[in-house]
């Protein structure tokens, strides 16, 4: 199969797919449930396919003609395979995961349809070379969270997804302004034909504004932590796997790998990043909901990527990448983790939980590893992604970004060591046992390659590295 078959079916094969899933559901509920394992099990393997093709350190570019400005492109490179190796593998564990944790919810056929047309929505953006196209698929997958944040259909829930929907919605919207503004000073919307350009500070200024609100990065970030009243599956996946990361790979995408920033911008996100994520560190801190904080970890962990990315220098790109994928299993760990405690105990509150490591053995111990990985503690892979981001911002010249980033390492493992003293350690206030085999398989596995992923960090260190030197290539 060629490789651009490869690309195609990777991004239509879940999209189209995931359409005949209520059809499915009206067979039986065991063939909807093969049938979204299946899709998104395809959707994971297809780019695995594609690894040669990112370590041969070329890109195969694929047009198809509609109508000026509007061709369909797909870019193919170590970057976009990278993304989609690391979101689809993680999109499979967590629908797996759901086949538990849903396995007695009403509107299961919408769920995994959602889920399921999510993650080809966010191959779609991986793949894309168009901005017209990358703002088509960022709005499917935009539509796809409201409807899966809203998913149990009560007054607040209703309210939590509206409230996502209109801040990312309204940053989108200004993304395409910039967009526009590009398009009239280029002529086109192709990303290929745009590298080592410099652009406005004004469509500079949209174009992030629509990635910082979908990436939550401080003041646009108040959506995420509401989004917790989802499904734990659901939070998992916009967390870990797809949504909050988007913004961080349309910003290599377009910032790193076409445009060339603006001075002004160069020197104004590291201070951007770093500054989210200790205000988002402070905010976990405080925290009694689980999932609250562990959504203001992901704030705070968004910007370290933010803060390698904007150093435009080989090390801090390859940590930011590098850290994607880890922060990935890790925090999908996490939440899942969670998920296992709230569906077993049905409570969130850290100040009703204590002792669960007695009941709960597993997940205490899958939920210790994956944090040790978000902390940065060797030889867990978040160590590797925390450190070379750290040391590229050194190298860069940023000495208070880099000093403010391990001060906020420090909070980080304070509220995550906190956590866990609140639900796993001290008196046991609520006897039940782990229960649910696919999910504790998910939460185990994420575990095992968060420790694996640090021990043999050279695989994909090595592949990040690629990526990051090939979307630095017209950096100048």
């Amino acid at each position: 199969m060629s490789i651009s078959k490869i690309t195609l079916l990777t991004i239509f094969i879940p999209i189209i797919g995931s359409l005949f899933i209520p059809l499915a559901g009206l067979i039986s509920k065991r063939t909807r449930s093969v049938w979204a394992v299946l899709l998104a099990g395809t959707t994971a393997l297809l780019p695995i396919l594609l690894i040669p093709q990112a370590f041969s350190g070329t890109e195969l570019i694929i047009r198809k003609a509609l109508f000026p400005g509007f061709d369909f492109i797909l870019v193919i490179d170590a970057l976009s395979i990278f993304m989609s190796v690391v979101s689809s593998f993680i999109g499979l564990l967590i629908v797996i995961y759901s086949l538990g944790y849903i396995k007695d919810d009403a509107n299961q056929n919408e769920y995994y349809l959602m889920v399921v047309m999510f993650i080809g929505s966010m191959m779609g953006i991986v793949y894309s070379a168009n901005l017209v196209f990358l703002y088509l698929f960022w709005e499917i997958s935009a539509i796809c969270c409201w409807r899966l944040i809203g998913f149990y259909r009560g007054k607040q829930q209703v309210i939590k997804a509206d409230k996502a929907f209109l801040v990312t919605f309204f940053g989108a919207a200004l993304m395409l302004l910039g967009f526009i503004a590009i398009y009239n000073q280029t002529g086109t919307f192709d990303l290929t034909q745009m590298r080592g350009l410099a652009v406005s500070s004004t469509a500079v200024l949209l174009i992030l504004l629509g990635m910082l609100s979908k990436s939550a990065t401080v003041p646009l970030h108040t959506w995420l932590p509401d989004a917790g009243v989802a499904p734990t599956p659901v939070t998992a996946i916009l967390h870990a796997a797809v949504l909050v990361k988007i913004g961080v790979y349309a910003f290599a995408r377009i910032f790193c790998y076409t445009f060339q920033l603006p001075d002004f911008w160069l020197q104004t996100l590291p201070i951007l990043a770093v500054v989210s994520s200790l205000v988002a560190a402070a905010a976990a801190t405080v925290e009694h909901d689980m999932k609250r904080i562990l959504a203001y970890s992901t704030v705070s962990q968004i910007g370290y990527i933010f803060l390698g990315f904007s150093m435009l220098n080989p090390l801090g790109v390859t940590g930011g990448l590098l850290f994607i994928l880890m922060h990935g299993l890790s925090k999908a760990g996490l939440f899942l983790c969670a998920g296992v405690v709230e569906h077993n105990t049905h409570k969130r509150d850290i100040r009703e939980l204590g002792g669960l490591i007695i009941t709960m053995p597993i997940t205490a111990i899958t939920f210790l590893v994956c944090a040790l990985s978000v902390i940065g503690i060797p030889p867990l892979g978040g160590f590797f992604s925390k450190f070379m981001v750290i040391a590229g911002t050194v190298h860069g010249g940023h000495y208070v970004a880099a000093s403010l980033a391990l001060f906020t390492a420090l909070l980080t493992a304070f509220y995550l060591f906190r956590l866990f003293n609140a639900v796993f350690l001290g008196e046991l206030k609520v006897s039940i046992v782990e229960k649910t085999p696919a999910m504790l398989f998910v939460i185990i596995t994420l575990a095992v390659l968060s420790l694996l992923a640090g021990i043999f960090v050279s695989y994909p260190a090595r592949f990040a590295d690629v990526a990051a030197l090939e979307i630095l290539r017209y950096v100048k």
